[in-house]
């Protein structure tokens, strides 16, 4: 099997309605982004894994200058709006076509565990982001495994199958030096335990 390679059938939300436990996490995750992005006024925006229906930039599409949108999958809508530009594809290929220095934010958003190897895919955020853009990435702890799969296989809350694509798991030990290793700098870089020390979180900027 080649390992450098990850192939996924469908996007998140592309054919199974939300459980309470997904939507809560969502909005976990944009109570943080919010948190460190206030506005979305006039910024170049990439979600990268953003799922079927891209639920959080759909809440700022009126208000960002424009949106990269990348998963395997993505509702036909996205194709039709001017200031969005929809790529299907797996990651970091699919993000080959975005232009170097381009976007001020980038959210990736509990995709990264589903990758064998994140680094190619990291290196490839720092080569967008504009000087002094931010890139956002949240993805789920060792103890966030025990919950995530008691949720998923025991109490059926969750989608089996995304917890059978997880490849890993990621403590501030584990996520900080993928980020430095990546080019990201350590001064501009901060790593955190986020929704209950079931996640980690992880703030980067670009040099200005």
């Amino acid at each position: 099997m080649n390992r450098s390679i990850d192939i996924r059938s469908k996007s998140f939300g592309q054919t199974e309605a939300l459980t309470r436990v997904d939507r809560f996490g969502v909005w976990l995750s944009a109570y943080q982004i919010h948190r460190w992005i206030p506005s979305f006024e006039n910024l170049n925006l990439g979600d990268f894994g953003c799922g079927f229906h891209a639920r959080f930039t759909q809440t700022v599409l009126q208000k960002v200058k424009s949106a990269v949108l990348i998963d395997v999958a993505l509702s036909e809508k996205f194709k039709t709006l001017s200031n969005v530009r929809a790529i299907e594809g797996t990651l970091p290929s699919a993000l080959l076509g975005v232009p170097t220095k381009s976007l001020n934010v980038i959210l990736c958003m509990s995709v990264l565990e589903h990758l064998w190897d994140p680094l190619p895919t990291l290196k490839e955020f720092k080569r967008i982001l504009v000087p002094g853009g931010v890139c956002l990435l949240n993805v789920p702890s060792w103890r966030g495994k025990w919950f995530l799969e008691f949720s998923a296989f025991r109490l059926q809350l969750s989608p089996k199958s995304e917890m059978d694509d997880h490849k890993m798991y990621y403590d501030v030990k584990d996520f900080w030096p993928l980020l430095v290793q990546s080019g990201f700098k350590p001064s501009l870089t901060r790593c955190f335990k986020h929704k209950f020390g079931m996640n980690t979180f992880a703030i980067c900027q670009e040099d200005k």
